[in-house]
């Protein structure tokens, strides 16, 4: 078994007890509802790193971003032999409501975007069997790293 690590940056929008949410198109959270985020490119900043993802994947512009901090889990899906450290920094995120523009399948380079459209998922919908481990420290936030070591994923 190897342990990888993983590091994002996602945004958290919450609106009359709804939660902005992504519809994971791969990976281990494929299928499940997610926060809109991602993966840092080279010498790119959080901030901008947050901006770009939610855009890509949300089609919405962040206005404002604050009170940041940081999760990490550990998630071995039940087939694959590596267990995954992933470390999560998070922000809420104020977008602005007239800026959607549609997402589009593929992003930077032709890489096939996360984010298969986005919902407004009630806080309390969201469950181990509908949600990524992201969501789920967010609806239990602690200090401590959750572990999921027995991961089913669907679709």
């Amino acid at each position: 078994m190897t342990l990888l690590s993983h590091f994002g940056v996602y945004g958290i929008c919450i609106r009359e007890g709804k939660l902005l949410c992504i519809r994971k198109n791969r990976g281990p959270y494929k299928g499940r509802f997610d926060l809109p985020g991602g993966s840092q490119n080279e010498g790119e900043s959080l901030l901008d790193t947050l901006k770009r993802e939610m855009s890509e994947e949300t089609g919405f512009q962040v206005l404002s971003a604050r009170n940041n901090r940081i999760f990490d889990t550990f998630v071995k899906a039940e087939a694959a032999e590596d267990t995954v450290h992933h470390i999560f920094a998070v922000y809420d995120v104020e977008l602005a409501t007239n800026s959607a523009v549609s997402i589009t399948k593929t992003i930077d380079q032709g890489a096939v975007n996360d984010s298969a459209g986005f919902d407004w998922v009630d806080m309390t919908e969201l469950t181990e069997g509908n949600a990524s481990p992201l969501i789920l420290k967010i609806l239990e936030p602690s200090l401590a790293a959750s572990r999921f070591l027995s991961w089913k994923v669907l679709g």
